[in-house]
């Protein structure tokens, strides 16, 4: 086994997840082209909204991808995610350039479904070959990934806005071809790990390239920021934007590239090691062999073996103990499970509400450009999931700390976001951005390595993709019959055939009611806390224990 090469491919394979993240987001974009849709398709705002959860319903198709994960190869899952993409969001566009009429309502669901669901291929691909590549750091690895995906949203959006001028076709284009050509780099380099490759890897540096990893994504989040508050902008300057920006998305290749050298010139100091000990190596080989051959079936080895294979059929005859690997049929039938699904429906379901609907807050708040308020959400999105991801991860270590218990933290804060929201003061929607986009970033990025720490990694493809079924389901309930019903209880229908709604009472109670919905999430997440006490305080020694031989082995 080539330890160096495995260390190598595991950290460029990332590192090209992490691009393929940077380029998955895109399901949260729909507000920056929906006006054009509503406008083109004479749409009441139900009937945009209904548009949304059709984009999000294509996640709901995410257990096909799930099941995927576990039969085909990485770059097939890739492939199948870029070219679903290419057609959604290029049907779309050509709508939307008036290329061709619009199609009827119920094409352009299926169309936006397709989007939809292309992400799911895109991100079962990354988490979970990474996940299973990075055992030991699911919690940093988790949140790098889901952060830049958070990101995704305002490096399309200033990037358009840089070179573009902010205009819905150009949007779509760029949504519809630079997956496909980021997928089609990552196919080379994406590959799972053999778990002895993972753990002969592991010398005890990852977090060190962690946070160089998470210094260069803060790095473009601030980057992002200051493009986004310093205004209007020039075309020379815009275009220089972009082009720095595309070198700092680029940064992260110099971990594999580090790796790689360091590997190369530890391996010329072993090989003139070699050299020397070369006749002395020669006789223990011969004397292995020996012993080798004279050794039979009834080895220890052999026998301990038996005894794991044993204990194997026990464990199969029992239920599995939260912890361990769970089937889908045992996780379904695990209390802990729906207290998480139901707590993850609370915190997504009504952030992606605010996240479809950004435009007509927007505009209902007097606002003609709302892509400040949709780069908030992306970049505050970012700093909850990169941030919760290394948090959690240190108090695991450091404490114990249920995972869980930062859900519930983050759901009091959105609650309190929403009744910001509902007031309707002045800076009222920029503060709820702010504070939406954080504790969003943050459920996802805790949400997918306690998955995988209650019931395993075996079938983890398919149960993460089962639990982003609150995407499509939260989508519609607070999106497509919360936001659009109450939206247009109020609004004035146009001559054109839409509707429109201007003044704080839009969306009022809307944000009342997803206020409440998240305090119901703060019990379920505490509740869950509560009942995985237990198995956090197991992680801990686990890792206190390896933590404790690995500082032996360095000072020997």
């Amino acid at each position: 086994m080539d330890i160096s090469g495995a260390a190598t491919g595991r950290w460029l394979g990332l590192v090209t997840a992490v691009w393929v993240q940077c380029i998955s987001g895109n399901n949260y974009t729909f507000s920056n082209y929906s006006d054009a849709l509503k406008t083109l398709m004479g749409l009441t705002q139900l009937q945009l909204n209904n548009l949304s959860v059709a984009k999000d319903i294509g996640k709901a198709f995410g257990i096909v991808a799930g099941l995927a994960s576990d039969r085909l190869p990485t770059p097939i899952i890739l492939l199948i995610g870029s070219l679903e993409g290419l057609v959604g969001y290029g049907a779309q566009w050509l709508v939307v350039r008036q290329s061709i009429r619009p199609l009827p309502y119920w094409q352009m669901c299926i169309f936006l479904c397709m989007g939809g669901n292309s992400t799911t291929w895109m991100n079962t691909a990354v988490l979970v070959t990474c996940i299973r590549n990075f055992r030991r750091n699911r919690g940093p690895v988790s949140g790098i990934l889901k952060g830049y995906v958070g990101l995704s949203t305002a490096i399309f959006t200033d990037i358009c806005s840089a070179l573009f001028s902010d205009d819905p076709a150009s949007f779509l284009i760029l949504l519809a071809v630079v997956p496909a050509a980021v997928c089609t780099t990552a196919m080379l380099f994406l590959r799972e790990s053999p778990p002895e490759d993972v753990e002969a890897a592991d010398d005890g540096t990852d977090s060190q390239y962690f946070g160089v990893i998470n210094a260069m994504a803060v790095v473009i989040a601030v980057y992002l920021l200051a493009f986004d508050l310093t205004g209007k902008h020039g075309v020379v300057v815009s275009r220089v934007f972009a082009a720095v920006l595309l070198l700092l998305l680029a940064a992260p290749v110099a971990v594999p590239i580090h790796i790689a050298l360091k590997s190369i010139c530890r391996s010329g100091i072993r090989e003139k090691a070699d050299v020397e000990d070369g006749g002395v190596s020669e006789l223990l080989l011969t004397a292995e062999a020996e012993t080798t051959e004279a050794e039979d079936s009834h080895s220890p080895r052999a026998e301990e073996a038996v005894v794991e294979e044993k204990i194997e059929k026990g464990r199969r005859r029992r239920r599995p103990e939260i912890g361990e690997d769970h089937t889908i049929v045992e996780v379904v039938k695990t209390v802990d499970f729906w207290v998480l699904f139901l707590s993850f429906l609370c915190g997504v379901g009504t952030g992606l509400a605010v996240m479809n609907n950004m435009g007509q807050m927007g505009t209902a708040m007097g606002y003609t450009d709302v892509s400040i308020f949709v780069s908030m959400l992306s970049i505050w999105g970012f700093f909850g999931r990169i941030a919760s991801g290394t948090v959690s991860e240190y108090f695991i270590k450091k404490h114990g700390t249920p995972r869980p218990i930062w859900n519930a933290v983050s759901q009091l804060l959105m609650a309190a976001g929403y009744v910001v929201m509902a007031i309707g003061m002045p800076g009222s929607l920029f503060i709820g951005s702010v504070v939406v986009g954080l504790c969003y970033g943050v459920r996802l990025a805790i949400s997918v390595p306690t998955a995988s720490e209650l019931f395993g990694l075996k079938y983890y493809g398919l149960i993460y993709n089962i639990l982003i079924l609150n995407l499509p389901l939260g989508s519609f309930l607070f999106s497509g019959l919360l936001a659009g019903i109450l939206y247009d209880a109020e609004a004035t229908r146009t001559d054109g055939g839409a509707n429109t709604c201007v003044g704080a009472h839009c969306y009022r109670m809307v944000f009342v009611v997803m206020a409440f919905v998240c305090l119901v999430g703060v019990g379920l997440d505490v509740l869950l806390a509560h009942r995985t006490k237990e198995l956090y305080r197991k992680i801990y020694s686990t890792k206190r224990s390896k933590n404790m031989k690995a500082a032996v082995s360095a000072r020997h």
